[in-house]
């Protein structure tokens, strides 16, 4: 949600892919890709952004830390990230989500997400579960 320079970010894509294949993904068995170069990520975002209503965002907690932390100001990628973060898991009907205790709000936030979708427009995401690490 902070501006990066374009040559660390690129380089910082590039650290993530080789960690995750150093870690034993199979890119023979999974789908890595670029979720930047997907369109519909951004575009369901906004169609989700649109039906969802901002004191729901405000109340996340992450909101509260990362707005304090730039001085009081925040901006809106942190208010919409979590919309965002919803559609990455809708956009593919997920239903079970990996997910470490501090993210189990936003996942809460994509199950409401999915709920209201369906119930304005018919059952169409099904509402994902999140699968919680034991660390």
């Amino acid at each position: 949600t902070l501006p990066k320079e374009p040559a660390v970010l690129r380089q910082n894509i590039l650290d993530t892919t080789a960690a995750i294949l150093a870690c034993g993904i199979d890119p023979k068995k999974c789908f890595l890709f670029r979720q930047s170069l997907v369109p519909e990520h951004a575009e369901l975002a906004w169609i989700l952004g649109c039906l969802t209503n901002v004191p729901r965002l405000l109340h996340l907690p992450q909101w509260k830390m990362k707005r304090a932390s730039q001085n009081s100001e925040g901006t809106v990628g942190l208010l919409t990230y979590p919309v965002l973060q919803a559609a990455d898991i809708l956009l593919y009907k997920s239903t079970r989500v990996p997910v470490g205790e501090d993210q189990v709000l936003h996942l809460e936030l994509a199950q409401d997400i999915a709920q209201h979708f369906n119930k304005k427009y018919g059952e169409f995401f099904p509402v994902p579960k999140a699968i919680l690490s034991e660390l």
